[in-house]
């Protein structure tokens, strides 16, 4: 029998500090009327908060990993206690020398579990900021620190953010980006062996087909060509380490407020996201779950959370390398939008995913 995505792969330590799907997309690919509800993967919770921007009765925030469960009591106690500009230096967006003194300040809101967890990663919060200390913000860090340098200078690198027309983007990329020591480099550091070593986890790319290097080239063009690179948080995050103005929505000042507001409508669940007890919900944030299962454990999985979906509500998922969609045995009870999936992906700035899934259930 095949093993399950929790038995193959670890879940005690922060995966993800930073939510790595682009919640303005999400955002719009929900149909929301005031006091729906919500079932999000977790992660490390901004896209679970950027949810309450609809304005839900309820977001369900599920999570097999306690670590990243502890991210988001991390931030919704930090929307409570802290101003917009101090959340930014905790979370690692601007410079700060007060990160100690502002996690204490948080975790004094917080449970003794989720205390006891922080105080343990005091050492990386203040070095780097709490959303920079995750295996895949790591996995970036070596790669701007030790690979980047040998592609490209600082000059490049910081070029690519230059506002510029879609032409010039395409010149800028064709001479001075896609050399030769960067289609080696991506070949080499973005496989799936170094990817799932040190990044993700080797389980993840059990079902993935073809090569992530290539994969990873193609969708960087379409990133600093097609869109504004100048606007990707993501991008920028992973060239230079910063985010310098472009925000993901959580993160925003003007969304910072909303939020606040709307954090004890979070309920948090250690486990699966399709167990059965969780109730009804009108749209399903799903990450790349299905990206890390077998075709015949995503059938098993997608048509659970289908018995908890209402009439017409959305199911919204991202495939980087594994092509998956609502399975066969289902499809008179769903159906993909691809109108709504073209227009969306032309504005998904994370930018690494090689495809977005939405769709919707009968009404």
């Amino acid at each position: 029998m095949t093993q399950s995505i929790d038995q193959r792969a670890r879940f005690d330590a922060i995966r993800y500090a930073r939510a790595w799907e682009d919640a303005d997309v999400l955002l719009g690919a929900m149909q929301p009327q005031a006091g729906q509800r919500f079932l999000s993967i977790c992660a490390a919770g901004d896209n679970a908060l950027a949810l309450l921007l609809l304005d839900p009765k309820e977001v369900v925030a599920a999570d097999l990993s306690p670590a990243q469960i502890a991210c988001l009591r991390l931030r919704i106690a930090a929307y409570l206690c802290l101003s917009h500009a101090e959340f930014l230096e905790l979370i690692g967006v601007t410079n700060s020398a007060r990160r100690p003194e502002l996690l204490e300040q948080v975790l004094q809101a917080c449970d003794p579990e989720t205390q006891t967890f922080w105080r343990e990663h005091l050492p990386d919060v203040t070095r780097f900021g709490a959303g920079n200390i995750g295996k895949f913000e790591n996995y970036f860090r070596l790669f701007r620190r030790y690979i980047l340098p040998l592609i490209h200078s600082r000059r490049t690198i910081e070029s690519v953010f230059i506002v510029r027309e879609k032409s010039a983007r395409e010149v800028f990329f064709e001479a001075r980006w896609n050399n030769r020591r960067w289609k080696l480099a991506t070949s080499l550091f973005f496989s799936k062996t170094v990817m799932g070593w040190l990044g993700r986890d080797p389980a993840f790319f059990d079902h993935v087909e073809g090569s992530a290097g290539a994969h990873v080239r193609r969708k960087v063009r379409f990133a600093a060509v097609d869109q504004d690179p100048s606007e990707n948080p993501y991008m920028r995050h992973i060239l230079t380490g910063t985010n310098d103005g472009a925000l993901p929505t959580a993160w925003r000042p003007e969304n910072y407020a909303i939020i606040a507001e709307r954090v004890d409508r979070i309920t948090l669940v250690t486990g699966p996201v399709d167990r059965g007890e969780l109730g009804v919900f009108d749209g399903f944030n799903l990450s790349d779950i299905f990206e890390y299962m077998s075709v015949a454990e995503t059938a098993e999985v997608y048509g659970r959370l289908l018995e908890r979906a209402a009439p017409g509500a959305r199911f919204v998922y991202w495939n980087m390398m594994a092509p998956r969609s609502a399975p066969s045995a289902f499809a008179g009870r769903v159906r993909r939008l691809p109108e709504l999936e073209a227009r969306m992906k032309q504005v998904d700035k994370a930018f690494f995913y090689a495809d977005l899934v939405i769709e919707e259930t009968d009404s």
